[in-house]
Parts: structure tokens; sequence; C-alpha cells
């Protein structure tokens, strides 16, 4: 699923549930993601009971942070992110002078603060110095999606969240 409406900062809202796979592991266990601006990976995925999350499981930005903690509920309970996010910054020649950041709040804990990303994330379509969708990812997976919504922020004093 991908958003019609192209974004630069904003705050997004999302509740997500993950299937009951007990057979599964890893990867195919509820996989999906939502893409900040169709770029920036947070994973969805089945990681109940980790006890120390890695840069693959639920609440990473994929393969560049882990979660803070582990706050993921049980497979078929519904979850929630609520996700801030700040774009790229470039000069005028186009050349990137800040990193995005992204804060990401899942069923109400902190588990990733205000990190800058070291650029897009694996399966990311469109240019970095443009607004972008939000895109919820398909793996093949059950994962369900439900009242999911956008705030665009202003990018004057936006280095204020």
């Amino acid at each position: 699923i991908i958003s019609k409406e192209t974004f630069t900062d904003h705050f997004v809202h999302i509740e997500f549930r993950c299937p009951d796979m007990p057979e599964a592991s890893g990867q195919a266990k509820g996989n999906s993601g939502v893409f900040l601006q169709g770029r920036y990976e947070v994973q969805v995925l089945d990681s109940y009971g980790i006890e120390v999350p890695g840069k693959g499981d639920c609440g990473a930005i994929y393969n560049q942070f882990a979660p803070l903690v582990n706050a993921c509920k049980p497979p078929l309970e519904w979850q929630t992110y609520d996700i801030i996010f700040r774009a790229p910054r470039f000069n005028d020649n186009g050349e990137v002078t800040e990193g995005p950041r992204i804060t990401v709040i899942q069923n109400g804990l902190v588990i990733i603060n205000n990190a800058q990303l070291a650029g897009v994330t694996g399966g990311s379509m469109g240019s970095a110095d443009e607004p972008g969708p939000l895109r919820l990812q398909d793996h093949g997976n059950d994962v369900r999606y439900r009242n999911v919504w956008v705030v665009p922020l202003p990018l004057e004093g936006s280095d204020q969240y």
C-alpha cells in the first residue's frame, strides 16, 4: 500500500497486528514494514519474547538501529507505532547537510530516540532529496493494519522534535 500524498517531515500513527505463526522464526514470522518517504523502514515483525532485539526485529530501523527495548505484544494483539520523522536536509548544491532523524514509540514506549539515519534502508524507492509516500510493505504474511494517519510537520522549527 502506497499513499498518494508525499511527505517531508511528518508524524505517523499506525496500528498493526502480526499473525500467529508458531512454526515460523526470524524474518519469516509476520514480516512487514512501514516505509517513511518510501525509503526508511521501521520493521514490523512478531518479535514477542525476544530479550534483546536486533536490527531486524520489530521496531528496528531495518539494518541500522535496534530498538532500545522490546515493546512487542503477543501475535494477534493490536499494537501501535507513533513515529516522528524529520527528512534529510540539503544545501543549495543538493548535498546532504543532515541525515534524516526518527523517533519511534511502540505501544507507548520510546524504542528509537531521535536517531540519525545513515541513509535509506533496503527496499527503498524514489530519490532521497524529494518528499516521499508512506508505504506499507507486503512480504506475503497476514499482517493487518488499521487506523493509519499522517500529520505533516512544518520544516521550520523541526529541529525541536
